[in-house]
């Protein structure tokens, strides 16, 4: 499984992304210029060329036709995707850190940082724009901020943000903190419904599945774990958990296959200081039931920041603090390897056991 090594940044991978079809990568970097790759050769499409700071995080709706981006510019701004104009700039009080679109591709969130060190009257805060209905084909049309509340602010001796999603269908926001704890809130009247001690650390990375029935979250507690949303009582306990030997920054859910894959490494403030093995550099190929690793994919020289794999898993791209990403295309031996787990039993009730054993 020899890589493409997509070089067009030039300092650290901060986000790697698909679109729905798969036939698009978007990367951002420290390097404040957001690029759009070909996904079946690395052919480097173009560039989004406005921000004034390292950009942290994007993503594109649905349809491909509009991308969101957040950057230490204190700005979020909003693209055409073909052809790379900027459409809109939406200020902030501080670097935006999480960008999304929900599944209409016509309303994003972003969640940006407290201005200052002392400044409590401008705390962190997350915001809802939406496109007006009645404008929707219009890409120029002017989209409003319809919501925002304030999140606890660090300087106060509160813990800070890390990361903020939308959950499936748009209907509640996931608030993943320093501390190892996520909030579920509610999109329209920001009241907490939940309150999950997920983990013992910083949380790095939430990601869902292609069905949206199970979110997967890392942390630099060296773990992965694996939540049932829809279970009746989801928020007390996981239904997976997958150990790592080192501080995990970004998960993702194989498509196609029961696969996890997980990517992080060594701290880069000590990078140098070791060798690339050591450092623990690799993706890590985890099966999703068993939660077991079955391999490593090598090959970066710095922590692994971002992962994503292709809607149809036929390949997946890893960035990295090194600057580049890898985009690999799985050959025959893995896209043939036979899934672990057993095929259900026709005859057996999931809660009693199969017939035989009541005959036993």
């Amino acid at each position: 499984m020899r890589p493409i090594l997509l070089k067009g940044h030039e300092r650290s991978i901060t986000c790697v992304i698909y679109n729905r079809d798969g036939d698009l990568i978007f990367t951002a970097a420290k390097d404040h210029i957001p690029t759009v790759w070909s996904a079946e050769n690395g052919e480097r499409l173009g560039t989004y060329e406005k921000h004034g700071g390292s950009v942290w995080h994007l993503d594109v709706s649905w349809d491909s036709v509009l991308l969101v981006s957040g950057g230490g510019d204190s700005k979020a701004k909003l693209w055409e995707v073909e052809t790379g104009v900027e459409l809109f700039a939406f200020s902030h009080t501080g670097s935006v850190r999480s960008c999304c679109f929900d599944d209409s591709g016509r309303r994003f969130l972003t969640m940006c940082d407290a201005f200052g060190m002392l400044d409590l009257d401008r705390p962190p805060k997350v915001s809802i724009y939406e496109q007006d209905p009645m404008h929707s084909e219009d890409l120029r049309a002017e989209w409003r901020q319809a919501a925002q509340f304030h999140l606890p602010h660090p300087e106060a001796g509160e813990v800070r943000c890390q990361l903020v999603r939308w959950m499936p269908l748009g209907k509640q926001i996931i608030c993943a903190f320093e501390d190892g704890v996520m909030r579920i809130m509610d999109s329209l009247t920001f009241e907490q419904r939940h309150v999950i001690q997920a983990h013992d650390s910083k949380i790095t990375c939430i990601s869902f599945d292609k069905n949206a029935c199970f979110m997967l979250s890392s942390s630099i507690d060296q773990s992965a774990r694996m939540w049932d949303i829809f279970g009746p009582r989801w928020t007390e306990k996981p239904v997976k958990v997958y150990r790592s030997d080192r501080p995990l920054n970004a998960c993702a859910f194989s498509p196609t296959k029961e696969h996890i894959l997980l990517g992080g490494g060594q701290d880069a403030m000590s990078v140098t200081t070791t060798s690339t093995r050591s450092a623990r550099f690799e993706t890590q190929f985890y099966y999703a039931a068993y939660e077991e690793e079955f391999g490593r994919v090598k090959g970066h020289f710095g922590p692994i920041n971002a992962l994503a794999i292709s809607p149809d898993g036929t390949n997946f791209c890893s960035g990295a603090e090194d600057g580049y990403i890898r985009l690999h295309h799985f050959d025959a031996d893995y896209l043939d390897l036979p899934d672990p787990v057993p095929e259900d039993d026709p005859n057996e009730d999931p809660l009693l056991g199969s017939d035989d054993d009541d005959d036993a």
